[in-house]
């Protein structure tokens, strides 16, 4: 294809199809751009397109169209023929970057993702003048394209906080920090100056928060794999203005959104994992440093409110102090009684309150719920930030601590008794405070493998749990039936199995709840406990003590997969297996409705 006008206007309506809603008119375009994409040229016409198109739309289309072609084809395959001619390759890097950097910021992030595509397969060897290219910038003074190469720069970088150690690593960050620490480092002064200078131009500002947060994510990635020399010489530079930031307050960077984080909680937050990085991995060299950011981080948490956009900065400054409070050298920080007191009134039992956010996930989202909840994925949330904040603490006060909780968990069980349907919160956050308080270890696989032995978890099993499970309706008080299960699910080792098999009936009722977040639970726990080994490792329920339940069972899990929100239910269908597994030849009665049941949810699915 050459580098033409008639080219360039066949491109534009080809790409303007593709954005058709019919798909009569955007297919053929989509094929036909894949057709051409071998092209010589090609590229280069979607990069002219992208700089000289008047019409927005299409600028913004050539761009996208671009970032996927490099995504599908950049990368060259031992035996495999390569798929963008050697001259594209030098003209694309040639012009890139100034091009990136005087696009619009939509377009610029597209461009930026493509160049650090690029840069992951040829920077540093095949593209050695990168660095030097987007290091001038930096003397520009404009923070359009200052914040174009930073963004570029995290998107290169951040891959270093991944990736395993080796020598070929080593001299790329080795490269990357002797070009760029420097002027990063004169980069960041020169911006905390602007700030005080702009104190009071909210528009300067914004620009000039989002670049400190770039450079705040940028320090993290050139740090993680080890301390570099210049950023222990520098120390001082970074971690006072670090700390400045965290207790800088302006209230024309404060939001009224009370769902999205604004650049002063995301720059806080970025600083907080900083902090916890040096904490953890540099103790030695951060020692001095570190008193004053436990106060500063202590603060923040004891000022900062319950809505939902301050969330990643609470959990954040939560996992600081559980970094530092587990560190043998660090203890005396927290041994006296009434330090302890006041983590546990002011940090850890606020931060585990069900908040009217997660109650919302529970009933309207409960998908994400349970993902969050159940596989782990909450690594951001307040309560999981404060139950590993609990665990950091139990490593050398597990006895103080046990015993402040308690009087926390029992106050809190009292006032659900005075009125349970206004006070079940109080019950949520009394039985995750003892999960928390009992977990020492866990995995996906076995549940928890070490408790507390300081928590008697079969008695508050007894005592708290069971009750709201064997409750007439299985509808009422869901969040807390959903944490019953979930108790049952965690401390399956724990608990004896003659009581694990008074639960399996109660599980099996509660297949019928009309909750997702409930049905799932219930389907999920039978599952885990059906794997459970026993000596001689023969399952640790047997399917003759199953007998009674077999008819209920099956009916019961193929009517969740009728329930609203379930028909594709995966810890449903997986339980539906692990109890055939279980039950063996028990189910040789029940096999044609089963059969039938299964094959309509195949032909179902398969459509």
């Amino acid at each position: 294809m050459e580098l033409s006008d008639a080219n360039l206007q066949t491109l534009t309506e080809y790409l303007k199809k593709t954005l058709d809603p019919d798909p009569a008119i955007r297919r053929p375009a989509e094929k036909f751009l894949e057709s051409v994409e071998g092209s010589q040229n090609y590229p280069l016409l979607l990069l002219t397109l992208l700089e000289k198109s008047q019409e927005n739309v299409i600028k913004v289309c050539a761009s996208v169209t671009f970032k996927n072609y490099i995504k599908r084809n950049w990368r060259i395959i031992e035996d495999e023929p390569n798929k963008i001619c050697e001259s594209d390759r030098i003209a694309i890097k040639a012009n890139i970057v100034p091009l990136m950097l005087s696009s619009p910021e939509q377009i610029q992030k597209q461009l930026s993702d493509a160049i650090s595509i690029i840069g992951r397969e040829d920077f540093p060897q095949k593209w050695p003048d990168l660095l030097t290219e987007m290091v001038n910038r930096f003397q520009s003074g404009d923070f359009h394209v200052i914040n174009g190469v930073l963004r570029t720069a995290h998107s290169l970088f951040k891959r270093y906080r991944h990736e395993f150690k080796s020598n070929e690593l080593w001299s790329e960050i080795k490269l990357v920090l002797d070009a760029f620490a420097l002027p990063l480092t004169n980069l960041f002064k020169a911006t905390i100056e602007l700030c005080s200078t702009h104190a009071n131009d909210a528009s300067a500002l914004k620009v000039l928060f989002s670049s400190l947060i770039l450079i705040a994510k940028l320090f993290y990635s050139l740090n993680f794999q080890d301390l570099p020399e210049f950023f222990e010489d520098n120390m001082e530079t970074w971690m006072t203005n670090f700390h400045s930031l965290l207790t800088l307050d302006n209230k024309l960077l404060q939001t009224d959104d009370e769902e999205e984080a604004g650049l002063l909680e995301l720059l806080k937050s970025q600083i907080c994992d900083n902090a916890a990085l040096y904490a953890q991995k540099y103790d030695e060299e951060f020692q001095p440093y570190l008193p004053r950011f436990v106060t500063a981080i202590w603060n923040l948490l004891v000022t900062t409110g319950q809505e939902v956009k301050y969330d990643l900065l609470v959990s954040n400054a939560i996992q600081f102090l559980a970094s530092v409070c587990e560190r043998p050298h660090y203890k005396h920080l927290f041994e006296d009684q009434n330090t302890l007191t006041s983590i546990c009134e002011k940090v850890i039992v606020p931060n585990m309150e069900f908040r009217a956010a997660d109650e919302e996930a529970f009933e309207d989202n409960s998908e994400e719920y349970i993902r969050r909840d159940l596989e782990g994925s909450d690594i951001d949330t307040r309560r999981r930030a404060a139950c590993d904040l609990v665990r950091g603490l139990c490593k050398f006060f597990e006895g103080p601590v046990t015993g402040i909780f308690s009087g926390y968990v029992n106050s809190m069980l009292q006032e659900y008794a005075k009125n349970p349907s206004v006070n079940w919160k109080h019950k949520d956050a009394a039985i995750y405070l003892v999960t928390s308080l009992a977990s020492k270890a866990q995995t996906q696989k076995h549940g928890i493998t070490q408790a507390n032995e300081l928590v008697n978890l079969t008695e508050f099993f007894v005592n708290h749990i069971q009750p709201d499970l064997k409750s007439a309706s299985v509808n009422e008080f869901p969040v807390l039936k959903a944490d019953g299960i979930k108790y049952i699910m965690i401390f399956r080792n724990q608990v004896p199995k003659e009581q694990l098999l008074v639960s399996i009936p109660l599980l099996i009722n509660h297949l019928q709840a009309e909750s997702i977040v409930v049905h799932t639970y219930a389907a999920h726990a039978l599952e885990r406990l059906f794997t459970m080994r026993g000596t001689n490792n023969t399952t640790l329920i047997t399917a003759a003590e199953m007998a009674p339940f077999v008819e209920v069972l099956l009916t019961n899990l193929f009517k969740a997969l009728t329930l609203p929100g379930s028909s594709e239910n995966e810890y449903i269908m997986k339980a539906i297996m692990r109890s055939f597994s279980l039950l063996q030849e028990s189910i040789i009665p029940y096999i044609p409705s089963v059969i039938t049941q299964l094959t309509q949810k195949l032909l179902a699915v398969s459509k």
